[in-house]
């Protein structure tokens, strides 16, 4: 499962992998023989431990290529009380990773708090 935002720490103000790749893009290149998921990435911590954006419940969007393995980490988001979301195949992760890199950027400037984040309804 990858979870990473791959973003330029620095300066918050692009992403570190290829415009037409994704983080999940490179590990699945890295590691051929691995099913990988991208899952977790658009959620603050707190959202998780929570279980709510304010009153609309955490959603976990998944992306992968793997059908059974998405399956399995929706079984396991959902058993944690929390709603999950097949975003679709692994070529969507690139999206999830702009989720994330816009929260984040809104996060470090003050803008969302670090307990917050989008919600899907």
């Amino acid at each position: 499962m990858d979870i990473t935002n791959p973003l330029n720490f620095e300066t918050f103000d692009s992403l570190t992998v290829p415009a037409d790749s994704s983080a999940t893009a490179e590990i699945s290149k890295a590691l051929p023989s691995s099913r990988v998921v991208k899952a977790f990435n658009t959620n603050f911590a707190s959202t998780i431990a929570e279980g709510k954006i304010g009153t609309t419940p955490t959603t976990v969007l998944i992306a992968g290529d793997d059908e059974d393995a998405k399956s399995q980490l929706a079984d396991l988001v959902t058993a944690g009380g929390l709603r999950a979301i097949d975003a679709g195949a692994s070529k969507r992760a690139r999206e999830l990773e702009g989720i994330g890199f816009m929260q984040i950027s809104l996060a470090a400037g003050e803008k969302i708090a670090w307990t917050g984040g989008f919600g899907v309804n």
